[in-house]
């Protein structure tokens, strides 16, 4: 009996010991170089919520805690924005000691990025695009020169007023005239030919199935390296992803931003997020141009609302910290 006791106590004692001992933390996503999120157009870094909601906390859940979020101006051209950004770079550079620096740019952000990796390579690791229009948005090809366009860019001129007040940064520009110019195809396409570096080369192709299992037990996948573009190029490692929706199928009727997205979904005539199509998010390694996601999904934006079917996009944050942790960045 006395030893059927003592047995259980040390039974009990054991399982007490595992119980209390802290879970290991996860640094699967512990990048060597920290990394900047970058908004986009009519963005901000904290207002109102965070541009990227939620992103920060999901990133660190997996290691990497050196995490920043500028603010550039939120209406100006990509040249404009991306010595704001650069500015920015160099200054944390000199009070963290960091060297280089992950650009994962959503939107505009993802060319802003683009710029600055172009220019000054040697403070830049990767960038990484997420629904950005590198080869114009056909929203800003169907406003340009019409007439919703002066509207719309007295539109845009306010907001970008508001946002510089609410983030109390008065040195932002509001210019609307210069985010147009630099999303519609014909001034991406001159952008293009300035900063080159990880475009996808020729046209943009229909992404290929295979089957990687067998005739008897058939795994599909989808190989979407047809529309990669340079990998690396001066030491700089290039990714993108994007999403694209029906939204009569997959938006949430709490969605304010689908309302929007579901009118802009209309003025692209391919595959697109409600703002960029498909065949214009393509550089370096795409990942996927295809996730089920809005533009304001991408971000996991609205406070994190979004479609039944959509893809997680905290998750797709958390993979691409593995992957550059991967490969050493």
């Amino acid at each position: 009996m006395i030893k059927r006791l003592m047995y259980l106590l040390l039974v009990s004692v054991m399982v007490s010991c595992c119980l209390s001992m802290p879970a290991k933390a996860d640094s699967s996503g512990s990048t060597k170089y920290p990394i900047v999120l970058v908004h986009g157009l009519s963005g901000f870094d904290t207002a109102l919520a965070d541009y990227f909601y939620g992103v920060k906390g999901a990133l660190a859940a997996v290691g990497s805690v050196q995490v920043y979020t500028p603010q550039v101006s939120g209406y100006e051209t990509s040249e404009a924005r991306g010595e704001e950004l650069l500015t920015y770079l160099e200054e944390l550079s000199a009070i963290s000691g960091a060297t280089k620096f992950n650009l994962i740019g959503h939107s505009q952000g993802g060319i802003d990025s683009r710029y600055v990796a172009s220019i000054r390579p040697d403070l830049v690791a990767s960038v990484t695009s997420v629904g950005s229009p590198h080869f114009g948005s056909g929203t800003a090809d169907f406003i340009k020169d019409s007439p919703l366009e002066g509207i719309t860019l007295s539109i845009g001129n306010a907001v970008g007023t508001f946002l510089a007040a609410a983030t109390g940064d008065n040195s932002q520009h509001a210019n609307a005239m210069g985010s147009l110019e630099a999303l519609n195809s014909t001034d991406a396409a001159t952008f293009n030919a300035k900063y080159p570096e990880g475009l996808r080369q020729g046209a943009c192709q229909e992404t290929p199935s295979y089957n990687a299992g067998s005739w008897w037990w058939p795994n599909w996948q989808s190989d979407y390296s047809v529309n990669d573009g340079a990998h690396q190029v001066n030491g700089v490692a290039y990714y993108s992803w994007a999403g694209t929706y029906n939204p009569l199928f997959d938006s949430n009727v709490l969605d304010l931003a689908d309302g929007l997205l579901s009118v802009t979904y209309l003025t692209i005539n391919e595959a697109n997020d409600g703002v960029v199509g498909r065949c214009s998010t393509h550089l370096g390694k795409v990942i996927r141009d295809d996730y089920t996601m809005n533009h304001a999904d991408e971000i996991n934006g609205m406070f994190g609302l979004r479609g039944l079917w959509s893809a997680n996009p905290l998750q797709l944050y958390k993979d691409h910290a593995r992957r550059l942790t991967a490969v050493g960045l």
